[in-house]
């Protein structure tokens, strides 16, 4: 994968936090959650009018020639310039159905940006105002650690029994070697398609990078226990694995998880109902096994949007998810309680980098004809991913 930019991005304001605002963000790290979920305590930066106004003159002359993409975890006031929004799949297929677009510019994170450089066409720019915009599940799983996986399976003798399926919050390499062998990629609300699929094609999955969407969908969804399940933990000799344990598996897991949704636990399931009776809890499935068992409701962002739309008034929810859509969700149904599932508040630290001044500098950029910080997936790597997002596609 190759990231061409002609410019470096501007650094972030100087925000000076007051001790609410970092009491809201839960600025102390939680000992019982999962490593990279520490909340430091950064605060977004203000919205500027004069930043409102630049970047509301940049998009107007740029008029057709740019399309503005917006994950639903980011904030405000970069939504408010957002063309379309919805989930890292959607908006990357959004964008390809966006053909007279020149420059495609993506408010989420990085593999988001190569998803849709895989299926736009090679006229169009994919653009990314901070390439410090990264996914810290996604960086769990390197080309060159997967590629030592597959090694560890095929001297245990079950890689040709052995499907990947890749979460669709992985790079543009994994997302490759996935094609490359045979797999396919999944969204959170597909994956039990994707699985379903994969075990017609083999006997055992290889489900790359978020252990917790695997774990879930097999034994919540599709009926297995969780001893058809093992963990492989790339940081450890033969993934901390036997031979034996890996021929026994139907599932082999990758050590990898969501540092927003990692953080939330059975004590916050627990703690909620008995602050809130009655209460509703809806959880994303990238959460823990013992979260999502607790729970009421589990689906994908479209499915939690979708759940609280259909809720009747005066019902009450607690939501296991980021920040930003939580907000969001509970500002559009003043008729019902909503309330953030965990009480130690955090945001998607690297979804906000993408702040307005960074994305003011990107369209100014584009305005005036400078391309900065191009997002370009390399050939082969491109042509394996697409062969893997098109299985995919295809899938019933």
């Amino acid at each position: 994968m190759r990231v061409v930019t002609t410019a470096q991005t501007r650094p972030e304001l100087d925000v000076q936090p007051t001790p609410l605002a970092l009491l809201l963000l839960g600025r102390e790290a939680d000992p019982r959650s999962e490593r990279g979920v520490e909340c430091p305590g950064d605060l977004p930066s203000p919205s500027d009018p004069d930043l409102v106004e630049r970047a509301r003159a940049a998009k107007e002359k740029l008029g057709d020639k740019v399309f503005v993409l917006g994950h639903h975890y980011q904030r405000d006031e970069v939504i408010q310039f957002a063309d379309v929004t919805g989930d890292s799949f959607k908006l990357a297929k959004d964008a390809a159905a966006k053909p007279e677009a020149e420059y495609i510019v993506f408010c989420g994170v990085h593999f988001m940006a190569e998803s849709a450089d895989i299926l736009t066409s090679d006229d169009q720019k994919v653009v990314l105002p901070d390439l410090a915009a990264g996914c810290s599940m996604a960086d769990m799983a390197t080309a060159e650690q997967v590629a030592e996986c597959w090694d560890v399976l095929t001297e245990a003798g079950v890689a040709e029994a052995t499907v990947p399926v890749s979460y669709m919050n992985s790079s543009a390499d994994i997302k490759a070697f996935t094609g490359k062998h045979g797999g396919t990629i999944c969204t959170s609300s597909n994956a039990k398609r994707a699985l379903d699929w994969a075990f017609e094609q083999g006997e055992k999955v290889l489900f790359l990078p978020d252990q917790h969407l695997g774990r879930n969908t097999a034994v919540r969804d599709m009926g297995m226990s969780l001893d058809d399940c093992v963990l492989y933990n790339p940081h450890k000799p033969n993934g901390g694995l036997t031979v034996e344990q890996l021929r026994d598996a139907k599932m082999i897991l990758w050590r990898g998880h969501c540092s927003v949704h990692g953080r939330f636990s059975l004590d916050s399931v627990n703690d909620v109902r008995k602050r809130i009776p009655d209460v509703n809890v809806l959880v994303h499935p990238e959460c823990k096994h013992e979260v999502v068992r607790a729970a009421d409701f589990v689906g994908s962002t479209e499915y939690i949007i979708k759940t609280l739309e259909a809720a009747p008034a005066g019902s009450k929810w607690a939501i296991g998810t980021e920040l930003n859509l939580v907000r969001r969700v509970a500002a559009a149904h003043p008729d019902k309680e909503v309330v953030f599932l965990d009480k130690t508040v955090c945001f998607c630290s690297t979804m906000n980098r993408i702040d307005l001044p960074h994305l003011v500098w990107a369209l100014e950029s584009l305005a005036e004809g400078n391309l900065v910080n191009q997002i370009q997936v390399d050939t082969e790597t491109e042509s394996f991913a697409k062969l893997a997002l098109e299985r995919m596609l295809a899938l019933p």
